[in-house]
C-alpha cells in the first residue's frame, strides 16, 4: 500500500494556504481539496476587500492568485504589498511565460509559477498532475514546499521552465482548440450534411462541444496569450499542405507513433 505524503506543518495551519478569486472554478476546486487534505485554506473572492484582506493574508505561507490573465498583473500589484515578506507568490494559469515576468516584476520573493493539468471536475481515475515553473532565484524549499500543497491533495508535480511548459501547451491545449473551431465554423451552415453525419463525427462533436460553446472564450484567451501558439499552427499548417499534396501515407505512419507501444489484436 502507498503511504501519503507527509504535509509539512506550515501549511495545516489556518490561513496558511490562500486563495485570490476562491470562487472562479479552479478556485472553488482548490479550496475544496485543500480541505478536504486538511490544509489551511482560506479564500478571498471579487470583489476584493483589500483593507479586509490585509490582516488575512499576513498569515500565508502560500498565496495562489487564479484570476484570468487580463486581470493578473493588476491583481498581483495589489496582493503582493499585503503579503509576508516570506510568503510564496504562485498562480494557477495555463501560460507561464507573461505570468511569470508579471509576478517578477512585483514581488522579490519565492515565485513558483504552476498549471494544473486538469479541469475543476476531477477524474480520479487518472493521473492529475500540476507543472512547477520555478521563479529567479526562486530556493528549492519554496518550490518543495508548492509541490508538497499539491502532493497533499493527491495531486502528481513535476518542474519544467516556462518556455518549455508553453511551447508543450501550444500544442497540446491551444492546437486542440483551434484545430477544432477551424473543423466546426467550416462546416457550420452546411445543413445538407445532417443525414450523412457518422458516429466517430458525433462523438467528436460531442467532445468539442463545451470546449467551444461555453468555454470558447477561455480557450481564445489561452490562445492569444501564449508566445509560441501561432507557431504552432504554422507547424500544423505544413502538415495540411502534405495531406493536400495526397501524401497520406506519410501522415499515417508519422501518426501511427502515439499507439506504438499497444500491440494490434
Amino acid at each position: 500500500m502507498t503511504s501519503l505524503p507527509v504535509t509539512p506543518a506550515i501549511l495545516t495551519q489556518p490561513g496558511s494556504v490562500a486563495v485570490i478569486a476562491a470562487r472562479g472554478r479552479m478556485g472553488a476546486m482548490l479550496m475544496h481539496e485543500g480541505r478536504l487534505a486538511g490544509l489551511g485554506m482560506t479564500g478571498f473572492s471579487r470583489p476584493f476587500d483589500w483593507e479586509a484582506m490585509a490582516k488575512d493574508l499576513k498569515k500565508a505561507a502560500v498565496v495562489i492568485v487564479c484570476v484570468p490573465a487580463a486581470s493578473f498583473l493588476e491583481t498581483v500589484k495589489a496582493v503582493c504589498p499585503l503579503m509576508r515578506k516570506d510568503a510564496i507568490l504562485a498562480d494557477i494559469t495555463s501560460v507561464k511565460v507573461n505570468p511569470m515576468k508579471q509576478m517578477e516584476s512585483v514581488w522579490q520573493g519565492g515565485i513558483v509559477g504552476t498549471h494544473p493539468l486538469f479541469g475543476p471536475l476531477l477524474d480520479r481515475s487518472q493521473d492529475l498532475p500540476v507543472a512547477l515553473v520555478r521563479g529567479k532565484n526562486c530556493p528549492d524549499e519554496a518550490v518543495q514546499l508548492v509541490a508538497q500543497l499539491f502532493e497533499a491533495m493527491d495531486f502528481s508535480t513535476f518542474e519544467t521552465d516556462a518556455d518549455t511548459h508553453d511551447m508543450a501547451m501550444a500544442r497540446i491545449q491551444n492546437m486542440n482548440f483551434i484545430t477544432s473551431l477551424a473543423y466546426f465554423a467550416q462546416l457550420a451552415g452546411q445543413k445538407e450534411l445532417m443525414p450523412y453525419l457518422t458516429p466517430s463525427f458525433r462523438r467528436r462533436m460531442d467532445s468539442a462541444r463545451k470546449m467551444l460553446t461555453e468555454d470558447g472564450p477561455m480557450f481564445a484567451g489561452f490562445y492569444e496569450a501564449n508566445p509560441y501558439s501561432q507557431e504552432a499552427v504554422r507547424q500544423f499548417s505544413k502538415f495540411l499542405s502534405l495531406a493536400s499534396a495526397g501524401d497520406i501515407d506519410l501522415l499515417l505512419s508519422r501518426a501511427s507513433w502515439w499507439w506504438k507501444d499497444q500491440k494490434h489484436s
